[in-house]
Formats: structure tokens, C-alpha cells, sequence
């Protein structure tokens, strides 16, 4: 048994089931940019709704969309609308898709993370070198990000 297989058991070994991770840090990629598209709009959408204020709080305003948006959809589907375009999912790691108290975990440690250089690195560093493509979010919530087509 390998280590990534003690570690998390209830997810598929990187070493025996490798389509399950198969590009999976390039579809993330994808999947963030269409999500920070979709959360530039949604934005927009909703400045009108608050007589414009908003625009004075443009930063903390977004930011609460995103998070709310990324919560809501990881909770919801396991995915964030981009993720689902680029047909992958997140499961912890029993292998199942993620309740709202760890969606609103991940998303935290996310908003953190995207906030400061160093964490982003070691995150980025780490998707490109682990055997499941995990950020360090998913790493210490033991989640991991599979194909779904691999699934079926």
C-alpha cells in the first residue's frame, strides 16, 4: 500500500486508477478562470441592486459574492460552475462529495490562501507535484479534486 493510499483511503489510488487525476491541474486552472469570470459578472449584476454602492466596496463586495458562490456550488455539486465545464468534482476523503461544512472550509482556506503569496506557491507547487494534483487546502481537509468521466 502506498502512502498516498494509507493517507486517504476512501479516494482512488493515484498509482493504479491515474485517469481519475488525469489533467486534472489544468482543467483547475481552466475551471478558475471561468469562475472568476462568471464571479466578475455576477458582481456586476447585483452593483445596480445596491443603488451602486457597492462600487465603493467593490473589493469587499466581490470578495463575499466569491465566497458565497464558491461555497454554495461546492456544497450544492461538489463543483463550482467552471469545475463542472471542465468535468471535475471535488470528493473528500472518504471518497464522497463534500458536505457544506467542508465546502465552506475549503473556500476559506481558499480566499486565505489566494490572499497571500507564499500560500498560493506552496499550493501551486503542490498540485503540480503530488500523486492526486491536492493544493494545500486540500491537503490539510484531505479532499481531493478526480475527473468525473473517470467515475462512470
Amino acid at each position: 500500500m502506498s502512502y498516498a493510499t494509507s493517507q486517504i483511503a476512501g479516494l482512488p489510488d493515484p498509482d493504479t486508477q491515474r485517469e481519475f487525476y488525469s489533467d486534472v491541474t489544468s482543467k483547475r486552472l481552466f475551471a478558475f478562470v471561468i469562475d472568476s469570470i462568471l464571479i466578475i459578472l455576477i458582481t456586476l449584476i447585483f452593483v445596480p441592486l445596491t443603488a451602486f454602492v457597492a462600487l465603493i466596496f467593490w473589493g469587499f463586495f466581490s470578495l463575499v459574492i466569491s465566497f458565497i458562490y464558491r461555497t454554495v456550488s461546492l456544497a450544492n455539486s461538489s463543483a463550482t460552475p467552471g469545475m463542472r465545464l471542465m468535468s471535475i468534482e471535488f470528493r473528500n476523503h472518504h471518497g464522497e462529495k463534500l458536505d457544506f461544512g467542508t465546502a465552506f472550509l475549503h473556500t476559506l482556506m481558499f480566499t486565505v490562501s489566494m490572499s497571500m503569496v507564499v500560500p498560493q506557491v506552496i499550493s501551486i507547487i503542490l498540485m503540480l507535484t503530488s500523486p492526486r494534483g491536492q493544493g494545500l487546502s486540500d491537503m490539510l481537509l484531505g479532499t481531493a479534486v478526480i475527473n468525473k468521466s473517470a467515475r462512470n
